[in-house]
């Protein structure tokens, strides 16, 4: 077990979701719409770098406009 000020490197779909504030179903969106990184597949798991994670984050648009969906 990690302690809580060192998170794992690798994130499962969910916790990577989870990580940069969207659902699941968003997150695969971005993913297919090439806004969030695609995930490394390790011995058969899939996992999302943490890194990478915060540099697509990063790059996101930040123009502040509204989402209506919101």
């Amino acid at each position: 077990m990690l302690p809580a000020s060192l998170p794992p490197r690798g994130l499962s779909r969910a916790q990577a979701a989870e990580y940069v504030g969207v659902s699941p179903s968003t997150f695969d969106k971005l993913v297919n719409d090439g806004e969030m990184p695609a995930p490394k597949r390790i011995r058969g798991r899939i996992i999302w770098d943490l890194k990478r994670l915060d540099c697509a984050f990063d790059a996101l648009d930040a123009s502040g406009e509204e989402n209506p969906w919101d």
